[in-house]
């Protein structure tokens, strides 16, 4: 991707800043299932999502992964702001969901472009303020909800991010993700099924009706 769309992906950025992060910004390609970030790591930069589709989540000692949120061309990590602010190590993960490509911001420009630019100060509390308001989106379903609303929530999540009904993931990945087991996803999915919700393919599901 050309670093000129940065005004196409952030029109609300002073044309000043626009420019200022075209030259200082430093462009990072990832391939799909790769790396972004992982648990432990310091940051000296924050990234903004040019192309692709990152998945932001935790993993606990087996292995086990706790989806938290994607990040989609024109947003920003909110954590690793934090982290980079805060000079704190990460206690997250990131991974690209497919090819993807970021723009990295160097820590003392993020700084100083709180005092200088008014649109980037809104962009960073807004960030803060939608990343949050995901994440207690999450929770409540992990605490409120039972697993059946849980797996129908996360294939909402992943047919509105993406964009499609088609959606390319085996039960042992969805059962990781929500901490649960590949039974028991098989067997709801199953169900879901069933009732014309959505219909199985091999290692796809796609979507009817949610």
């Amino acid at each position: 991707m050309e670093i000129s769309t940065i005004p196409q992906l952030f029109p609300a950025f002073e044309k000043e800043l626009q420019r200022e992060i075209e030259e200082q910004g430093e462009i990072r390609s990832f391939k799909t299932d790769e790396q972004l970030m992982r648990t432990g790591q310091y940051f000296r930069s924050t990234m903004l999502i040019l192309n692709g589709l990152v998945k932001i989540y935790r993993e606990d000692d087996d292995g086990n992964e706790f989806f938290m949120y994607y990040l989609q061309p024109g947003q920003a990590c909110a954590l690793s702001m934090v982290c980079a602010a805060e000079h704190k190590r990460s206690a997250i993960m990131a991974k690209a969901v497919k090819d993807t490509e970021i723009i990295a911001i160097p820590l003392h420009l993020m700084e100083e472009w709180m005092g200088k630019y008014r649109s980037w100060s809104y962009f960073v509390i807004t960030t803060y303020r939608a990343r949050f308001e995901e994440l207690l989106s999450t929770i409540d379903h992990i605490a409120f909800r039972g697993m059946d609303e849980r797996l129908e929530f996360y294939l909402k999540k992943h047919q509105e991010t993406m964009r499609t009904n088609h959606i390319t993931i085996n039960h042992q990945e969805i059962a990781n993700e929500l901490n649960s087991s590949r039974e028991v996803i098989s067997r709801l999915l199953k169900k879901m099924e069933q009732f014309g919700k959505l219909k199985l393919h091999r290692n796809a599901i796609e979507i009817i009706q949610l």
